[in-house]
């Protein structure tokens, strides 16, 4: 095996680990990563293991975990019945928190839903419980992500093994 080859296949397996343990972490594009590493190693294999169609299949998996992540704090406010203000604060949220790092992705989606249900309703109480249920959203988000970075590693390597 040439040298650029092994140190390819090193890459690879760093990045899939990275990202699983991104997966868990707001901060880390956890899916992304795991969807480079996997596809460097079907690249690398010249994609007679793992097809063409297996990554496009990754990719749509990708897509979807990224969409999950920035939409989870919004839809868990919308599961208990907050106004369109709140969910729009607390995607508003999440998008301004990716800016200030670990703190303002965890608390951006709380911050702007409770903004946005106060601004609508004008009960702090009621804010407040709209705040906690976008961090139940998100944290429900985080655990689809790591779920489908998993469902990306079984996939290629059913897809690898057969």
């Amino acid at each position: 095996m040439e040298p650029l080859t092994v140190i390819l296949a090193a890459l690879a397996v760093l990045l899939v680990a990275g990202g699983l343990l991104g997966a868990f972490l707001p901060v880390v594009p956890g899916p992304p990563l795991v969807f480079l590493g996997l596809w460097l190693g079907a690249w690398l294999g010249d994609y007679d293991d793992v097809s063409g169609r297996v990554v496009l299949l990754l990719a749509g998996i990708t897509l979807l975990a990224i969409l999950l992540d920035l939409v989870a704090g919004a839809l868990g406010a919308r599961r208990i019945g907050a106004s369109p203000w709140a969910v729009a604060g607390a995607m508003g949220g999440a998008l301004v928190g990716i800016f200030f790092g670990l703190p303002g992705v965890i608390l951006g989606p709380f911050v702007g839903a409770v903004a946005g249900e106060f601004l609508a309703k004008r009960d702090l109480a009621g804010a407040a419980d709209v705040g906690f249920a976008t961090w139940v959203g998100i944290l429900v988000g985080a655990l689809a992500k790591v779920g489908l970075s998993l469902v990306m590693v079984a996939i290629f390597a059913l897809a690898w093994l057969l």
